[in-house]
């Protein structure tokens, strides 16, 4: 890991909190595959995304885990330790090479408190997080397995990740994660809806041809 760069003013600051901010915090480059902090840890800083992309899971016992989201450019992770969460509840990686923010949590406290604008976006930010959970939990809990798979890729494929190269970046394990499946129901599933032509196998990348097929299938179950 090595320093980088100058910080990115990602809201609308005074020079006064741009001077502030640029004394609690440390840019962080890891390479892909790279562990940026694991569930269960003590919650040192606020995570800030500068580039690249981080997928954010949780650890549900010995060698499994359930992937919950991707985090881009733009995007804070662990920001409940602002609020008085000790540990980081859940890990994250590096999908590829990042550059991340390590924001001291107090210090970017006191900057929400002065900033009513920066707690606004902030707020709106987390709302969409929290949505996206909410179907997450939806999901695993009430579909089947092909309802599952093929929520997994109308997220993957949404227009978040239009320009990521998403799947460039995950192995067929992960995307298995997302749906709370094993790899080899994943794969038999992505043959499937190949031969339904719902999709179009390449290599690693998967391509939608068919998205209302696809809605209806996860809608279903």
């Amino acid at each position: 890991m090595n320093e980088q760069g100058k910080f990115i003013h990602i809201h609308p600051f005074t020079n006064n909190e741009k001077e502030f901010l640029k004394h609690k915090k440390k840019q962080l480059l890891y390479s892909k595959g790279e562990n940026i902090f694991k569930q269960g840890a003590f919650a040192h800083h606020v995570i800030y995304v500068l580039s690249g992309l981080i997928k954010v899971y949780l650890q549900t016992g010995y060698n499994k885990q359930i992937n919950i989201r991707i985090a881009r450019a733009g995007e804070f992770l662990a920001f409940s330790s602002v609020f008085g969460e000790d540990v980081y509840t859940y890990s994250t990686v590096a999908l590829k090479d990042s550059l991340i923010c390590m924001i001291d949590k107090d210090g970017l406290k006191r900057l929400l408190m002065r900033n009513h604008k920066f707690a606004m976006q902030i707020t709106s930010n987390n709302y969409q997080i929290e949505k996206h959970l909410y179907s997450l939990i939806a999901s695993i809990s009430y579909n089947q397995m092909r309802g599952k798979m093929a929520s997994t890729l109308l997220y993957l494929s949404s227009d978040e990740f239009l320009n990521e190269g998403i799947f460039q970046n995950l192995t067929r394990q992960d995307i298995a994660d997302f749906a709370s499946i094993s790899t080899e129901s994943a794969i038999k599933f992505l043959k499937e809806f190949e031969k339904d032509n719902i999709i179009k196998l390449s290599g690693k990348e998967i391509y939608i041809l068919d998205y209302e097929t696809l809605e209806d299938i996860a809608k279903k179950g």
